[in-house]
This record gives C-alpha cells, structure tokens and sequence, in this order.
C-alpha cells in the first residue's frame, strides 16, 4: 500500500493506492506544516483519521508532498515523525511544489509552478528539477496573493475603518470579529496562518466589489512581480497554478497575466488526482 499525501496548511489529502495504481481509500487530515506545528499535533491529527491509523503499519511507501517542506532541516524533522508512525514504510518527503509539477506539468515539460493557496511558492521547473530563486521566509513575511495574506488585509481594512459600510455589514455577519477572539486565534492557538486564510473566502465571493478587486489585483501584480518575474523566462514558459485561491480567482490571474504578457497554463484546485496519476505509472 502507498500513501500519497498532498498537505497545505489548512488541510492535507490523502489517496491509498495499490501497486496497481488502484486507489484503496481517500480521506482528509487537518495540514501538516512542519513549520507551524509540534511533533505531537502532527500526531494527533494522524491518530484523529481511522483510515490512518488502522493502516499506519500495513503502508510500504509513503509520499508526502507538503506546505513547509522547503529546507532540509524541515524535511528531516517531518520524515523522522513519520518514520516512527508508519513503521514499515519508505517515506519520501518533498516541498508541495513538486506536488504542483506532477499535476499539471506534461512529461518533459519546462514550466514555471505556482501554489496559491493558504501560503503561496513559486518555482521554475526544467523538466527533471525544480529551482527556486526565492526562499520562502514563512506567512508573516512572505506569501503574497495568498489566502492568509488576503485574509490580513481585509481584517486590517475591517480595524482601520476601510472597508465600505456595507462589506463591513456583511463582514460582521460572517465572522466573529471580536478583538480577543481574533487575537487569540492569531497568537494563542496552532495554525494562525490558516486561520487568516478562512476569511479570503469573503473577497472571493465579493470579488466583483470595487473594493475587493482592488486587493486581489494588487495581490496578483505582487505575486508577479516578486515571484514569477525572478525567472528571465518567465514569457517564454507556461506559467502553473495549483489552489484554491488560484482556482477561484483564475480570471484576475489571466487579466493581471495578460498585462505582462505572461502564458497563464493550467489551473488546477488541489493536485492530488494528478499525483494518482503519477504514482500509478510510476
């Protein structure tokens, strides 16, 4: 039995499948970033899915494609966790771009691949390796266009007093805004950054706002400009998304891409169906 894992922030996908590629079982875990979380929150959330945990020893092979999976120190603290759980199994530990690639990338072909979910990563793929020109510094620096950073605006917009009265209308009834409440979600308990992330929800669904549009344009000339454009071939390449944040926003990607003159490729939700695919051929 291999284990295919496909993890952001807020959430993680997992697939079974056989040596056939057929698929055994499917089911959800809360996201396990290594970056945010604690050995034993990892575990728990391991512990909290039946399908997991009752075949935690029967697994030969697991390959987790995950959020905060960047630098070696990351991957080693993650895989020595999963080597201890899954006792009998290979474990593989990669950053979720390759996730990414193996979704929406042809064999052989050269890409530039993009996450834009809770966090966000871009990185040039030549067709066998990724390179990275930017390492990600976490979601209080870094992330643009991201679903936490879209989320930070529109809570500083709401606290400052700009957001139009009737958004903050709507805004009120759709979330606890309460000043405790948000502060002890942000510093007191795991995950802030996929706390942050739930309320870009709201400037999806009011995207067509003067208001909204204006953050989510200037969050994708952002993502542009400091990521995408660190590749001088980046007018050259199709340009690959995998997220939610780009699967719901795809149209003010394709505008704010065709103001650069950039190729907007596949557009993809989640990749865990391309990794089935993969996995079983491979």
């Amino acid at each position: 039995m291999r284990l295919l894992v496909d993890s952001g922030s807020t959430k993680a996908d997992w697939v079974a499948i056989d040596d056939a590629g057929k698929v055994l079982f499917t089911t959800q875990t809360l996201g396990l970033n290594p970056e945010v979380l604690e050995k034993e929150v990892i575990i728990e959330r391991l512990n909290d899915r039946f399908d997991i945990f009752q075949n935690k020893d029967i697994a030969t092979h697991l390959f987790f494609y995950g959020a905060g999976c960047g630098t070696d120190r990351m991957k080693n603290a993650l895989t020595t966790i999963f080597k201890e759980y899954f006792s009998n199994a290979a474990i593989v530990v990669e950053e979720d771009t390759y996730a990414a690639v193996y979704a929406t990338t042809p064999k052989d072909e050269k890409a530039i691949v993009c996450i834009l979910g809770t966090g966000s990563n871009c990185s040039y793929f030549d067709g066998t390796k990724l390179h990275q020109k930017v390492q990600s510094l976490g979601f209080i620096i870094m992330d643009d266009a991201s679903g936490n950073v879209f989320g930070k605006e529109l809570i500083r917009k709401y606290y400052f007093n700009k957001m139009p009265k009737e958004l903050a209308v709507e805004f009120e009834k759709e979330y606890n805004l309460d000043p405790d409440y948000i502060k002890a979600k942000l510093y007191k308990e795991a995950n802030p950054n996929a706390y942050m992330a739930t309320f870009a929800k709201f400037l999806i669904q009011n995207k067509d706002t003067p208001f909204c549009q204006k953050i989510i344009l200037k969050g994708m000339k952002s993502f542009v400009k400091n990521y995408v454009k660190q590749y001088d071939n980046c007018k050259e390449v199709p340009v690959h998304f995998v997220g939610s944040i780009a699967f719901y926003l795809k149209d003010e990607l394709q505008q704010t891409f065709d103001k650069y003159g950039i190729q907007l490729g596949n557009v993809l939700r989640r990749p865990i169906d391309g990794l089935i695919e993969f996995h079983g051929q491979n």
